[in-house]
């Protein structure tokens, strides 16, 4: 029956192709969040006892007491180099240890010291070394201010919401020891409990949590002054300014798998990032909430619902009313821990969370290309015939995939003996191209006897526990399933091993690899993952929840790294993530629909994640669900082209979509687009360089180069790539024109196709027809491209350079020097290249009256 079980499982997952909501959580059925939010502001019960204050060189201490139960809190305040500042708060002496994020900082942040400034019995105001920054901690209530000079830039707890569930020993069970519970009667903060539903028990639809430590939950507000505009916190398919939820449910941050899902909802997806970016004309700054568990994000604002011409009005009438954004993070259990990144620039903030958490991967130049991908191609025939399908159609591509059916019956690390039976020789065939592939390797592994991962990972323990002690099981694509604890670095090292060409049988160095169902998605389970109460070691899942993808994703590319002997830099794929999850690799938006809402909801999306460190993003070209119409698929082929990650793919049960077969028309339509991509690999490079040096996203908001113009706050329909290149894919069905909004009052911006100048600081109107993909680069800027395209970026290694360079003045001489000292990007590079410029198109010049071109070295151009 088991089969048969997945079966029906699997059809009612591809079946019904829309999310049904209610197999998730919204803030009303999740106990915890409810609680929390029932709490009203302006009545905390905090206080500060300033008499426990300690100061050394590397922080402060404070406790703060709750007056209502006498549960006392430590803080602890750093102040960090580079200008931020973290927060810790936790309970003095917890009933047991309390969760705190590991593996997510790639260092102890290095400390800078704090000074008293002044003490009184009402606060206590630090010193923060920057300039006029200081830190107000007022005592009754608890609140905690970050000044420059005059100006508050943040205030913790200001509307008194902060909340710290303590753990306690339950009293309503037959199971209790007497002594303990008198002891627990004598403890005023027992006394002041209120025993609430969901506080040791949760049911929703079938599945019920036992929460044998109790309500954990943790709780605090931030207020950010003169702030309209707020980012980040994906994964979420909302618009990239997130909006306010007085009205609705928060921004949950939860890695789920919810397939098709629903557009313009704060429902959670597969991944979550718990850094907000917060911006306005005169600062950018960053919360940077380092919390793992089930977390929920209300948004307030005081001019939210206002429009353009009430604010307008409210400047005539001389209102002064300065506009704020509320803030609050709900977590179901851990600490508070946070980092708040005070900028002031945008790319002050991307230093500031890089030296936190780390920059995105530098990809191999391969994964920049264009990868083909569908669940599932058949057989090494059908590879062999799509490969030469591009060949024929004059396509290049460099990655083509395998989905979970090339697996022998879902075992992952196997291959199917009939359909792939000679991996090497399928592989040594894309190897003779210089093309490569990308194999599916999942996290939850089928629970049979004969199969070697299984029985070697269950010998070794490395197994998730149930509440119960016994391994945990669930249904996936396998049937019954049990899945790894990642979070053990024995476990790590070991499935990292499984990735030797001696243990991988029939894999070569042009295989890769993609983390997909890493939530984990459990099929039967509460939300179609894990039960919170299954245990990694000391720790329940509820605590470590969304570090799970990140673990996973992190094992599978030290695997790669391992088994290249430490010098081929890795290429994973992987669906769920966390903080961090930059340094590992790249992500997709997951399983889209043929939509052309999906389309459009995909700029948002990757700008959302580009805003806190992950770069290398892309959304399933032509939608994973259903079929798009030859329209829908072109332009997604077109925006795909200039955005990060350009990978097409689609679900099992619809129509082949292979580019060429939808008419000769658009099979052009099709190349030139991927031609495009491919003339810009060595720009694409260069910005993924950029981005792992400095932490700067390569798909940006406009606001980020522009961030005094109000005019690019709520931008979503384009973006920049770079600098230097303004793209304004067209996402409407039967568009014949796109008004794309060119920035800067004394720019110049050049049409990438017609080489036509326009002005900064306008909206142009563009006609557009099947063909056209509106880009534009900047005055002032050199774009590399290389002409040749060829079959794979590999095929194009040694070709030439052509350099693109747009004036943003009127040049009437031209002198070009080219030297052998010119910057080098990578100085300690190891590789040299046979590339060479071979010639240099100037936008922006008349015909100059004087041209000069100097050489020195062996420089040619």
């Amino acid at each position: 029956m088991a089969p048969l079980l997945v079966l029906g499982l699997a059809l009612c997952l591809s079946g019904t192709w829309a999310v049904d909501k209610g197999n998730f959580k919204t803030c009303e059925q999740s106990a915890f969040c409810k609680r929390q939010r029932a709490l009203k502001p302006g009545e905390s019960p905090y206080r500060a006892l300033l008499e426990t204050m300690e100061l050394t060189n590397t922080r402060l201490t404070l406790q703060l007491i709750n007056d209502n139960n006498k549960v006392r809190l430590l803080l602890e305040l750093y102040r960090l180099q580079g200008n931020i500042t973290r927060v810790k708060i936790n309970e003095l002496k917890p009933l047991k240890p309390r969760y705190e994020v590991p593996d997510v900082l790639i260092r102890e942040p290095t400390t800078e010291p704090l000074s008293v400034l002044s003490q009184d019995e009402n606060g206590v105001v630090l010193s923060l070394g920057v300039e006029s920054q200081r830190v107000i901690i007022s005592a009754r209530p608890f609140r905690l201010d970050i000044m420059e000079g005059s100006d508050v830039l943040m205030s913790l707890n200001s509307r008194g919401l902060l909340a710290f569930e303590h753990l306690r020993m339950r009293k309503d069970t037959s199971q209790a020891d007497p002594e303990a519970e008198k002891k627990e009667e004598a403890d005023p903060a027992n006394q002041a409990e209120k025993v609430e539903d969901g506080m040791w028990e949760e049911t929703f639809k079938s599945h019920t949590d036992s929460k044998p430590n109790g309500p954990s939950a943790v709780s605090l507000d931030f207020s950010l002054p003169g702030v309209e505009h707020v980012y980040g916190i994906p994964e979420h398919a909302d618009t990239l300014r997130l909006k306010t939820t007085d009205n609705g449910d928060p921004y949950r941050l939860y890695n789920l798998d919810v397939f098709q899902y629903e557009l313009y909802n704060p429902m959670a997806l597969y991944g979550s990032v718990p850094v907000m970016v917060a911006h306005s004309a005169q600062r950018t700054t960053g919360i940077f909430w380092l919390n793992a568990a089930e977390t929920w994000v209300d948004i307030s604002s005081n001019t939210a619902g206002k429009t353009v011409f009430g604010k307008m009005l409210d400047y005539v009438q001389g209102s002064s009313e300065t506009p704020q954004t509320d803030v609050r993070w709900i977590s179901e259990s851990g600490i508070i821990d946070i980092f708040i990144m005070l900028g002031p620039t945008p790319k002050d903030v991307f230093s500031q969370y890089a030296s936190l958490t780390g920059t995105q991967s530098f990809p191999p130049l391969a994964s920049l290309g264009y990868h083909q991908c569908r669940w599932n191609y058949n057989d090494q025939e059908d590879v062999k015939s799509v490969d030469a399908g591009f060949d024929e159609h004059d396509i290049p591509y460099d990655f083509i995939w395998l989905d979970i059916e090339h697996t022998d019956g879902k075992r992952y690390f196997t291959w199917d003996p009939h359909k792939f039976a000679t991996p090497k020789e399928m592989l040594q065939g894309l190897m003779d191209k210089k093309r490569k592939m990308v194999a599916i390797v999942d996290p939850h592994i089928k629970v049979d006897g004969n199969y070697k991962i299984h029985n070697e990972i269950r010998s070794r323990g490395f197994y998730v526990k149930n509440k119960d002690g016994g391994d945990y099981e669930g249904w996936c694509w396998p049937g019954s399933a049990s899945y790894p604890d990642f979070t053990r670095a024995d476990m790590r090292a070991w499935w990292a091993s499984m990735f030797a060409y001696d243990q991988y049988e029939g894999t070569m160095e042009n295989l890769y690899t993609w983390n997909d169902m890493n939530e984990p998605s459990v099929f039967n389970g509460p939300e179609v993952t894990m039960h919170k109460d299954a245990t990694h070691g000391a720790w329940e899942h509820r605590d470590i929840h969304n570090l799970y993808g990140l673990y996973v994703q992190m094992a599978t590319a030290e695997g790669l790294i391992q088994r290249s002997g430490g010098v081929e830099r890795p290429f994973v794929l992987t669906r769920a993530f966390f903080a961090g999850s930059q340094r590992l690799g790249a992500v997709w938006t997951g399983d889209n629909a043929a939509e052309w809402g999906h389309l459009k909801i995909s700029i948002p999306m990757c700008l959302s994640m580009g805003l806190v460190g992950i770069s290398f993003c892309g959304a399933d070209i032509g939608g994973f669900f259903k079929s798009p119409s030859t329209e829908l698929l072109v332009r997604w082929y077109q925006a795909g082209a200039y955005q990060p990650f350009y990978r097409a793919h689609a679900h099992v049960d619809t129509p082949r979509r292979e580019p060429w077969l939808f008419g000769p028309e658009n099979t052009a339509l099709i190349r030139e687009a991927v031609r495009q991509r491919y003339t810009l690999l060595p720009y694409w490079y260069q910005l993924f360089y950029r981005a792992h040096v400095t932490g700067e996203p390569v798909m940006r908001p406009l606001w980020v180069e522009y961030p005094q113009d109000l005019a690019t706050f709520a931008l979503e329909d384009e973006y920049l790539i770079g600098r230097d290149l303004l793209v304004h894919p067209v996402v409407e069905e039967g568009a014949r024109g796109v008004t794309a909004y060119l920035p800067g009052k004394d720019e110049v911006w050049f049409d990438v196709h017609t080489f036509q100048k326009h002005n900064g600081a306008q909206n142009l109107y563009i006609p557009v027809t099947m063909s056209s993909i509106p880009v534009f680069q900047r005055g002032g800027s050199i774009i590399p491209r290389k002409l040749r395209v060829r079959r794979s970026s590999t095929c194009m290694e040694h070709d030439p350079y052509t350099l693109y360079v747009a004036l943003n003045l009127q040049v009437t001489e031209l002198h070009i020097l080219c030297c052998d000292s010119a910057n080098n990007l990578a100085p300690d590079a190891k590789f040299t290249t046979d590339s060479w410029i071979e010639r240099i198109i100037v936008l922006g010049a008349s015909k100059p009256s004087k041209v000069t071109l100097k050489t020195a070295g062996k420089c040619l151009i």
